[in-house]
This record gives C-alpha cells, sequence and structure tokens, in this order.
C-alpha cells in the first residue's frame, strides 16, 4: 500500500506508526492494522526485498551486502585484541529476519522467568508461550508448547548422512542426550535445528507478516524511509520526522509510535530525538527533551569461537559435496527438489549443553556448519565442519551510543566481551566440551581431525588468548532499551518508554537480559506481545 492510496486528509496522520519492519515491527503492524478502523504507518529504512532474501543460503551473500545490511561495526576493546568485530543487521522489509542464519530458538523458560522475577509483570514462561504458540505453525512437538496455526512456518531442516549420524551418536558418548524439541519442555539435548523455512523458502517476517496483507487500504508501508527523530510535544510522543530518498517528511499519531527499530538503532533514535543521559547528548549538540540513563546501556551478545575440524572421509561435508560441477547438482537439487546446501539453515545442527554439574539448565550453545569456509562464507578447499561454541547468558554488558547529532552516522558500539570473568570461564569450557564431543569414538570413522584452536593449546590461559584472537558474534546483540523498574530501565512491563506518554519500544533491545540461544524467535514473539498490549489499551480507552 502506498501513500497515494490515502485520501488527502490522511496523509500525514495516523493512529500508529510502526518504526521498523524488521522482526518485532513486522508483527505490530500486521496486528495493530487487522482493524481496518486503525490506520497504521509503518517505516522502513531499507528496500522492499532483496533477490538473495528468499533463498536460505542468501544469508552468505548478505552478511557484507550495504543494499540489505546496516553492516555496522564494533569499537576495538581488549578482549577482541583490538579487532573491530563486525556487526551486521538487516535493512530491509523482515530486518535481521530477512537475513539471518533462519534457526529458531525461543530460549528456556528460565529466561523468561528471570525477566518476571526482575519486576517485569507479564513476561514469566507461563505468560509468554501463548504468544510463542500464535506466532508459528510446526507440524512437531507437542500441543502443550507448540503452535500449529501461526503464520510463521517453522520446519526442521531435511538432512541426513554420515556426519549427522556420527555427531548425535558423539554426543550420547560424551552424556550429551538426544532431544528432539529443544523448543518444547526442555532445551537441553543434541537436536536437529529447527528453522524459519517452508519448502525450501526463508520465512521472514516479511514474508509471513506482511505479504499476505499488503491489499489492506489502512497499512501504510513506506521502504527507503530513514525515520531521524521522533516528535515530542513535552513529554508525548506525537509523531516522527523521516526521509525518502533526500525529502524530509513528517507523521502525527492520534495514538502511539512504536519503535521496533532494533538494538541497534531503537536507542540511536532515542537519543536522536533528545531521550537518554543528558551529558552525552549536550557533548553533540542534541537538544535533552527528558533524562533516561539507561538509554543505550546494557548492551548483550553472544562472544563465539568458531573451533574447525578437518575430515578426511570423502563426500561427508559440503566442501565435497559443493565444489566445481558438483555445486551446479546442489543448485539443481534445491530448485527441483527444494533440498541441499541452498535449502538448510547457518547451522542445522546444535547442542544446548550445561558446562559443570549442579547447574539448573544448560548454559552453553554448540552449532555444527557442515562445511569449512573461509570468510565471507566461501566454501575453503579443505574438507571439515566448523562448531561454533558460546555462552548463552553472558554477564558482560556494554553500550551503543550516537556518535553525532546526523542520523545518517552510525552509532558507536562498545559489547566490553569478556569483562565478566564468568563469561571468559564458560567460554573457555564450551571449547573444551566442543572438544570432547569432536575427539569421541564416533567420530574417529570420519577421520576428524582438530584443525583450531589446535591440539597444542591445551591450558586454559592458551584457549583463553586464542578465543580472544579470533571470536565474534553471533549476531544476537540486545538490551539497548531494557525493560524494568530499575533507574537504567528505558521501558516499563507494558514496554511503554519511562517519562514519555504514546511511545512504545518493542524489539530485542528491551530485553533486560540474553536469551538461551538465537534471538529471531524472542524478537518476534515480543513483537507480538507489543501488539496485544497496544490494542488491550486502545480497547481500554
Amino acid at each position: 500500500m502506498s501513500q497515494a492510496d490515502f485520501e488527502t486528509s490522511d496523509i500525514d496522520t495516523y493512529d500508529y506508526i510502526v518504526v521498523g519492519a524488521g522482526s518485532a515491527g513486522s508483527v505490530v503492524a500486521n496486528r495493530l492494522s487487522a482493524n481496518p478502523r486503525h490506520k497504521v504507518l509503518l517505516l522502513e529504512a531499507g528496500p522492499a526485498s532483496n533477490p538473495w532474501t528468499s533463498i536460505p543460503i542468501g544469508f552468505a551473500k548478505l552478511i557484507e551486502n550495504p543494499k540489505a545490511n546496516w553492516l555496522y561495526s564494533a569499537e576495538p576493546e581488549a578482549n577482541t585484541n583490538g579487532r573491530s568485530i563486525p556487526v551486521p543487521r538487516g535493512k530491509l522489509l523482515g530486518g535481521s529476519s530477512s537475513i539471518n542464519g533462519l534457526v529458531f530458538v525461543r530460549g528456556q523458560s528460565q529466561d523468561f522467568d528471570t525477566w518476571a522475577q526482575m519486576g517485569n509483570k507479564g513476561w514469566s514462561y507461563e505468560s509468554v508461550l501463548p504468544h510463542f504458540k500464535s506466532i508459528e505453525s510446526y507440524d512437531g512437538g507437542e500441543d502443550e508448547f507448540r503452535g500449529r496455526n501461526g503464520p510463521l512456518r517453522v520446519t526442521d531442516p531435511d538432512e541426513t548422512g554420515p556426519l549427522y549420524e556420527a555427531l548425535f551418536e558423539a554426543a550420547g558418548q560424551v552424556n550429551i542426550p538426544h532431544n528432539p524439541d529443544y523448543n518444547g519442555a526442555t532445551q537441553e539435548g543434541i537436536s536437529m535445528s529447527q528453522a524459519t523455512i517452508s519448502n525450501g523458502r526463508r520465512m521472514s517476517t516479511a514474508q509471513c507478516f506482511l505479504e499476505p496483507i499488503r491489499g489492506r487500504r489502512n497499512l501504510n508501508i513506506v521502504t527507503d524511509a530513514l525515520t531521524e527523530a521522533l516528535v515530542l510535544d513535552g513529554k508525548r510522543c506525537v509523531g516522527v520526522r523521516y526521509s525518502v530518498r533526500g525529502a524530509t517528511l513528517e507523521a502525527r499519531v492520534n495514538r502511539e509510535v512504536i519503535v521496533s527499530a532494533g538494538t541497534i538503532n531503537s536507542p540511536q533514535l532515542l537519543e536522536l530525538s533528545g531521550i537518554g543521559q543528558p551529558e552525552r547528548l549536550q557533548g553533540l549538540g542534541v537538544d535533552v527533551q527528558h533524562a533516561l540513563a539507561g538509554v543505550g546501556e546494557n548492551l548483550r551478545d553472544h562472544y563465539a569461537p568458531r573451533t574447525r575440524w578437518t575430515i578426511t572421509a570423502p563426500g561427508v561435508t559440503y566442501n565435497d559435496k559443493a565444489r566445481g560441477a558438483k555445486l551446479v547438482m546442489q543448485a539443481m537439487k534445491y530448485f527441483f527438489f527444494h533440498k541441499g546446501m541452498m535449502g538448510i539453515p547457518a547451522a542445522p545442527i546444535r547442542a544446548f549443553v550445561r558446562s559443570r554439574e549442579g547447574l539448573e539448565a544448560p548454559d552453553v550453545l554448540l552449532g555444527w556448519v557442515p562445511m569449512l569456509y573461509e570468510p565471507g562464507y566461501k566454501l575453503s578447499k579443505t574438507p571439515g565442519v566448523t562448531c561454533y561454541a558460546h555462552a548463552m547468558r553472558p554477564d558482560s554488558t556494554g553500550h551503543i551510543h550516537i556518535s553525532s547529532a546526523d542520523p545518517k552516522a552510525p552509532p558507536t558500539i562498545n559489547f566490553n566481551f569478556l569483562s565478566s570473568s564468568t563469561d571468559a570461564d564458560i567460554t573457555v569450557r564450551a571449547v573444551r566440551i566442543v572438544r570432547d564431543l569432536m575427539t569421541a569414538p564416533a567420530m574417529a570413522a570420519l577421520g576428524t581431525k582438530e584443525l583450531l584452536p589446535g591440539e597444542s593449546l591445551t591450558t586454559d590461559d592458551e584457549i583463553l588468548a586464542w578465543i580472544k584472537e579470533v571470536a565474534e558474534t553471533t549476531y544476537h546483540p540486545v538490551g539497548t532499551c531494557k525493560m524494568g523498574p530499575d533507574p537504567l530501565a528505558v521501558v516499563d512491563d507494558q514496554l511503554k518508554v519511562h517519562g514519555i506518554e504514546g511511545l512504545r519500544v518493542a524489539d530485542a533491545s528491551i530485553m533486560p537480559t540474553l536469551t538461551s540461544g538465537n534471538t529471531n524467535a524472542p524478537s518476534i514473539m515480543i513483537g507480538e506481545k507489543a501488539a496485544s498490549m497496544v490494542l488491550a489499551s486502545a480497547s481500554q480507552a
């Protein structure tokens, strides 16, 4: 729907404005516009789509593509050995759900119970489970835990073969159980990765929540629209200012603005609008509209080294199955049967494990990529497998803040990885767990040998030094507009910005702690729950 389809008197005034059409924002816009009496504006800074988004393996083409990716970078820091870590974020309809690795992980029940215990009423696992169920359509698992009729299609990878058989057997040999549904009653164990893929196509939120409702006359989706500031009238948000191809526009709102621009851009937009830490904003020439100390703070992400293992058994990994003429065969297999390397998630097998005895739940995630690859996800000539490993609930926190009053200037990102000694200890243990599994008897038949970090690195200090040299994020930043009642919280448990009326934030930035696993699924749930809260407020007005 374009602006031209609206009556002239309604062009600049809406009931709701949603900033950001990503994992959460697409859901919010879908649910709010389901009532034809609600006029909804959805603003997306990027384009409508990219040719690679629908193909699952397309994430390898989008990870460094400026046409679909903000291509942010974090500041160098001590525990990255002075490296600037890439921070890719989706910049198109569907946001990061259109460029991610397609893995669907809700997290543990304890994650959400922790949020509730931190003072966020209505965010316990029992409270969020109905929203998880309502967004998805999944054929496996138990009805008690899984949704059957939601817009988002979730499936199990159609991948089999000696590598997967060996990994499952090796896991059993090191006491890691098989779990047929890690999004069900319990997360612990090794599983094939559930994925946002259906019939070989990516199931982004753009595909599942926006494409089916394109014909709604009360929904205006504007792409290539950079939101530059929120428009405030005292302590109330009354609209937004945005630019489209050089033209500056303004839209007003009757009810609410919902910011769903993501963990990087949501705090950036608040700060550009004068909401944040006064001294910081004043130093950059931004007029302070509302002091809110937590904006941009509490940044968390998963910091993961990628271990690499060679495999001498022929035809086991995609380094053998997709090189040269065999790559053409993989392409034909995908286009005719929707199977093979081009139709799988980034890591089609994963394990959730405990780093030590006595823990109530897993605290480490291992994920296997069935190939060795070079920078840019280019296939290596050497056959092998990559296994990343990380602590799932890191204590280390960083921050994101604007570097300029210019909306086009990228913000400054500081993760402070491994600033918590606990995170460092767990990450070292995670690497050791990978070693135990990859050297279990079941892997011997494949001719498995450690390439990185290398057998010569044996002490904790040596492994930790290697982690600092090579680890990267797993692209799960959260927390910069934290939900809670404490002084550093940005939103309350209704996702309303503290001290500002008519303004909510709904995306991964509101997570007070990082969930146990990939963050796309909980981000979509946040969008679903946010929409229900907005609609509940409207019914009470």
